[in-house]
């Protein structure tokens, strides 16, 4: 028996020391990067590369997240209609007080379920649209060499479900961005890597990646 506490205590060491290992040999510190116009200016051509005007004049946008949950974001009225499950809630992003929670047909006060609806739109929403998203209130724009080349660092102050978080767009000669590192509570490891690639024209004009776990069926 004291063999096997020896074991394990010895074992859960070596756990401990390699994911520390890790951890110092992956883990990147935010960049400093500089505000102020030439952060602006890139921006502006990120967005100019995408087609900002065509996501601000969407209308509809029907899409799924891992074919777990389901949106209808009817973006000009501000209303969002999400399924999961066996719940279905009509979110109003503006005032979420008015939305409705549907629970198997029958309406429901659950604001638990409520908040986690709003919370499942935070997320899924912005890693689909989060270049459309550089402007948005309480951001702030920086710009930061990343292999000799300019590169976007944006930081959400507030708003969303977990404001403070940073992402650094990398983006290719024409502007568009092709992946970005990103700095956030949920990842404990700063400077992890992911892609916003593959990208295509929707009917409404804007580009969005294909290389994604989001399935979107319509825009207008």
């Amino acid at each position: 028996m004291k063999k096997t506490f020896n074991f394990i205590g010895i074992l859960l060491l070596l756990l401990i020391l390699v994911g520390s290992l890790f951890y110092f040999i992956n883990n990147e510190p935010l960049p400093e990067g500089k505000k102020g116009k030439a952060a602006d200016a890139l921006a502006i051509k990120m967005l100019k590369a995408l087609d900002g005007n065509a996501f601000e004049n969407t209308e509809i946008l029907k899409w799924s997240f891992r074919n777990k949950h389901f949106y209808t974001w009817n973006k000009q009225e501000n209303i969002v209609h999400i399924s999961w499950a066996q719940y279905k809630v009509t979110l109003h992003t503006k005032q979420p007080e008015k939305s409705e929670l549907y629970i198997e047909g029958k309406i429901s006060n659950n604001q638990e379920l409520i908040k986690q609806a709003q919370n499942f739109f935070n997320n899924d929403s912005f890693w689909l649209v989060a270049p459309y998203k550089i402007f948005d209130s309480g951001t702030e724009r920086r710009i930061v060499k990343h292999k000799n080349k300019d590169a976007l660092l944006i930081t959400y102050t507030s708003g969303g479900s977990t404001p403070g978080d940073s992402y650094l767009w990398i983006l290719d000669d024409n502007y568009l961005p092709t992946s970005f590192k990103m700095w956030t509570s949920i990842i404990p490891i700063g400077g992890v890597s992911a892609t916003w690639s593959d990208l295509k024209s929707t009917k409404s004009g804007i580009k969005l990646p294909t290389n994604t776990n989001y399935r979107y069926s319509e825009w207008r």
